[in-house]
């Protein structure tokens, strides 16, 4: 095939959906992975219709260690490589450190940490022998801020994220790979009602600070292509970011301590 390919993590729904669109629209191919088959084979055929695409299907879990290795060898039983690498598969953990079993968080970090690494690793030295690649890690606003009560590992694991496609971006530039992380903040997709958080969300938080997945994939893409290490989707989201680092950590901890049981389901 003359089209690259893209593969998109977390593909069935919200932002990942949306950024499986944004590259369509660009001429990518794309492998879909998610859990839920029949979200994937509906978003596939209306890529093809849409676009004039090719869509592989690949429905896996990333909780399973070895997920991250039969996505790709499905990829390449294919005939394909991967020329863009969309690491989006994510969720939110509700409850206390405390109070969750260890097999949950254990699967989350899989999910959160382990996969996105280790998928980047698998593809890397592929593209840098073709001397083109992108790898988008979607992070988020709460990887640029103070942890808060609740969803412990949740902005731990977005930090990571955050640093690591920093690092990647850095080593990656001179081999014609771009690596970016996506950091948006409130986002209307399913995120929220996956972790049973909307209504709370919703009535915590005002209207401005919300964006759609489409207009947050459209910025993400963007700034992937445009090699930029770390992209803030929206204005308030970009100042939320600014504030953070100029506020004394003591402060900054304090004021999420306090605004934690608004948006996190404790």
């Amino acid at each position: 095939m003359d089209r690259r390919l893209a593969l998109v993590t977390g593909a069935s729904a919200g932002i990942g959906a949306a950024l499986a669109r944004s590259l369509a629209a660009r001429g990518y191919d794309l492998a879909l992975t998610a859990r839920r088959r029949e979200r994937l084979d509906a978003l596939a055929d209306e890529v093809r219709l849409r676009f004039g695409v090719e869509a592989l299907v690949l429905p896996d879990d990333l909780a399973d260690p070895a997920a991250p290795g039969r996505i790709l060898a499905a990829v390449d039983a294919a005939g394909r490589d991967v020329d863009a690498l969309i690491n989006n598969a994510g969720y939110g953990l509700p409850g206390v450190f405390v109070e969750t079993g260890w097999q949950e968080q254990a699967d989350f970090l899989q999910v959160m940490l382990h996969a996105p690494t280790e998928l980047s690793h698998r593809v890397l030295a592929g593209m840098t022998e073709r001397r083109f690649g992108r790898i988008l890690n979607v992070a988020s606003l709460a990887g640029l801020l103070p942890g808060t009560r609740g969803h412990t590992l949740y902005a731990a694991t977005k930090a990571y994220l955050v640093r690591f496609s920093q690092s990647l971006h850095l080593e990656s530039r001179p081999l014609g790979v771009h690596v970016s992380a996506l950091c948006p903040g409130f986002t209307w997709s399913e995120f929220h009602d996956v972790n049973g958080t909307r209504d709370l969300a919703r009535q915590s938080t005002p209207a401005w600070l919300w964006m759609g997945a489409d207009e947050v994939a459209e910025v993400g893409v963007e700034a992937l292509e445009a090699n930029r290490p770390v992209c803030v989707p929206g204005a308030p989201n970009k100042a939320i970011a600014a504030l953070a680092k100029l506020l004394p950590e003591d402060w900054a901890l304090a004021l999420m301590e306090a605004q934690s049981g608004r948006f996190r389901k404790l």
